[in-house]
């Protein structure tokens, strides 16, 4: 048991450190690329065909299954809008890290709690617990000490930075519903909406960058033209792996780790850009990015705490308490005048139930839902139906 959990422990950090590396160096070359390559949108167009090209060999290796169905309506109703966000998303965050550095723009991405928080609530109508909106105050305000102290600062970066996140928040909510209502794998949805954006994308990046490019002499008549290209397609198998990476990850440890894990990737990333680019930082600025970060972290810690709490409340969903158990059968029609155990089972009341007697209040009873027999779960229905009227749905 000891050499599997050390395994285990082992390959969670290989394929993290494979994860972080293939994100920060992404990040770099992507920022190098533009500062010389000023077409985030074929950068973009690469990102996407290099997904669309090489996971569905890599998932084939993998052994990923092909399960869940997905309708022809819902593929236009779901699929398809998370296609096209999915290629607006990534425009906006080239535009971001070629208009500020890489540092800033993954700092304004630590947003990314704020904007879900608003559109589960706008959506779902989906309360948070009040240290989640708590957690949510540092994260606005290293967003916004670092915006002050941004020595590259650009509006174009920061407004392309935070719509990257806005439409990577949405992207997230409704992915998780399309995995729920399809019950898709989740590499296969990332499969189909990496190759659907990529077709709906093709059009806008010939229109739009493929004649720019063309009609660039800087371009065509660059000295380094092939390193360049490596470069380009190196950043495209880069964000690919980035992606199965975290999958991968996802899949191994619970959402609270990975949630963790995820902020610490930021943390490297930021690192990596302000090791390997130079870009001139001042104290407070990184005091500002480190707020943010601590703020991801506090809102991944305070949302593990809320969904234990809901965990909760689900096992032992109902309760039924009383200090006159006479008075509550007469209410209810369903016990006899008698509060006896016996009494209690003949009626079927406590069969799904466990019942708690007062030792020194022999008036007063508790019921608690208690775990479904698995040998009559197959009688389920024909039980309750055969009991007539129930207090508990266990």
């Amino acid at each position: 048991m000891e050499n599997r959990d050390f395994l285990h422990a082992l390959k969670l950090c290989l394929v993290c450190m494979f994860w972080y590396a293939s994100g920060a160096s992404g990040n770099v070359i992507g920022k190098l690329v533009l500062n010389e390559f000023p077409y985030p949108m074929t950068m973009t167009m690469v990102q996407l065909s290099s997904a669309a090209l090489y996971l569905g060999p890599i998932l084939k290796i993998l052994g990923v299954p092909k399960s869940g169905e997905i309708s022809r309506s819902y593929y236009l109703k779901m699929i398809v809008p998370l296609a096209l966000g999915k290629f607006v998303s990534s425009v906006s965050s080239h535009i971001s890290i070629w208009k500020v550095s890489v540092s800033y723009a993954h700092t304004v991405k630590a947003t990314l709690p704020l904007f879900t928080v608003i559109f589960l609530r706008l959506f779902f109508r989906e309360k948070q617990a009040l240290p989640v909106y708590l957690s949510l105050i540092p994260i606005i305000g290293g967003v916004c000490i670092a915006t002050m102290t941004e020595i590259s600062f650009d509006i174009l970066g920061l407004l392309s930075a935070l719509f990257a996140t806005l439409e990577f928040s949405l992207q997230t909510i409704f992915s998780k519903k399309a995995l729920k209502d399809t019950g898709i794998h989740y590499m296969n949805l990332l499969l189909t909406l990496s190759r659907l954006s990529t077709l709906c994308f093709l059009p806008f990046w010939l229109v739009f960058d493929l004649t720019r490019i063309v009609g660039d002499a800087n371009v065509i008549d660059h000295e380094h033209k092939l390193f360049a290209l490596f470069l380009i397609w190196l950043d495209g198998v880069c964000n690919m792996l980035q992606n199965v990476f975290a999958f991968t990850v996802l899949a191994m440890v619970n959402p609270l780790s990975y949630a963790v894990a995820n902020a610490t990737k930021r943390v490297v990333i930021i690192g990596a850009s302000l090791m390997f680019l130079h870009n001139p930082v001042s104290g407070t600025n990184v005091f500002g990015m480190m707020v943010a970060v601590f703020g991801v972290f506090l809102y991944n810690w305070a949302k593990h705490h809320q969904r234990i709490q809901e965990s909760r409340q689900k096992v032992l969903p109902y309760i039924q308490s009383t200090t006159d158990m006479k008075q509550f059968a007469h209410q209810n029609n369903l016990l006899p005048h008698s509060k006896t155990l016996s009494n209690l089972n003949q009626n079927g009341a406590i069969r799904n139930n466990v019942f708690l007697e007062n030792l020194n209040d022999y008036g007063h009873g508790t019921l608690i839902p208690a775990p479904e027999d698995p040998y009559e779960k197959r009688k389920k229905w024909e039980d309750l139906h055969s009991r007539g009227p129930h207090i508990f749905d266990v």
